[in-house]
């Protein structure tokens, strides 16, 4: 009887996912080392040795990731697939569920009056939109042509303009544009720059400074600005010059009619040297030529007439 019972088929015959998990152990690998070479996630491949296949899709997943479980501990994917499909036919064909089609049902639309009530909302949103945004009807507006009035047809009076205030103050700002000796003080006497300036260098002036002056010996190695706009220079080219207000105002008042000229040094502060006068040439005009006088008539001269003659006696 022992060798009738050793003859008998195994009653419980062994699952693919049992097949692959004692391939595995077999090389002595973990389950995650399969994972890392076949990319299946670790807990697709312990369902698989476990035979639970609920967490899969389809059967298509289900082949798949055991012929690369398969490939990855050496064992035949070509039989394992098909042990696979063959014992997961029953639990995924459970799952397929279909639903009836009768060709015969119509077409599933909305009904036609429903259709157009949509379409006629749509066009009065519109109209109501562009009579919204262009004209003036919801919200309380007049015609968009006002009508004319007396008072807006009626010539307004000019209104003088006001009188234009005079710019004061500004940052005044010296460069020189060649090396040059400068001197500069305050109405005071009280130094406040004083040397020989590079090409290039710049000093500006202390807009707190009580009527700074300048003693300059060549104007023309100077450019001048207030508030970055460059000004006329403070003098003549080759010519020094000594006590010249610098300040944003007295700079501003030189370009005016009527300004004090720049005193030159050796003259007086207060000395006034006036332009001479040229006077505009005379043009003399040519002699008129008169035409000659029309000859008068001659004067006819009354003839007198004699007084009657009268006798003696009568």
């Amino acid at each position: 009887m022992d060798g009738e019972a050793g003859e008998t088929p195994n009653l419980f015959p062994v699952k693919v996912g049992e097949k692959l998990r004692d391939a595995r152990m077999a090389q002595g690998l973990e389950l995650a080392d399969i994972a890392s070479r076949t990319r299946v996630p670790l807990r697709h491949l312990a369902a698989i040795e476990a035979s639970d296949y609920s967490g899969l899709p389809s059967t298509t997943y289900a082949t798949g990731f055991v012929k690369a479980y398969a490939r990855a501990v050496g064992a035949d994917e070509v039989a394992l697939a098909r042990e696979l499909r063959a014992e997961t036919s029953a639990t995924f064909a459970a799952r397929e569920v279909y639903t009836s089609y009768d060709p015969e049902d119509p077409v599933r639309e909305p009904p036609s009056a429903l259709a157009w009530g949509g379409a006629i909302v749509a066009v009065l949103l519109l109209a109501a939109v562009g009579l919204w945004y262009g004209t003036d009807l919801f919200r309380g507006g007049t015609s968009a042509v006002p009508e004319p009035t007396p008072t807006a047809l009626a010539t307004p009076e000019a209104t003088p303009s006001p009188a234009a205030t005079p710019v004061s103050g500004g940052q005044v700002t010296l460069i020189a544009t060649q090396p040059v000796w400068l001197r500069i003080y305050d109405a005071a006497g009280t130094r406040l720059y004083e040397k020989e300036m590079a090409a290039g260098e710049r000093y500006d002036v202390p807009a707190d400074a009580n009527g700074p002056m300048i003693n300059l010996g060549r104007p023309e190695a100077v450019q001048v600005t207030i508030d970055g706009v460059t000004v006329e220079p403070l003098g003549r080219a080759g010519v020094a010059i000594k006590d010249v207000a610098i300040s944003a105002d007295a700079l501003r008042a030189r370009g005016q009619p009527g300004a004090t000229p720049t005193p030159v040094a050796g003259e007086s502060p207060t000395a006034v040297r006036t332009a001479p006068v040229r006077r505009a040439p005379v043009t003399r005009s040519a002699p008129v030529e008169r035409a000659p006088a029309a000859p008068s008539e001659p004067v006819v001269q009354p003839t007198p007439t004699p007084a009657p003659l009268t006798a003696p006696g009568a």
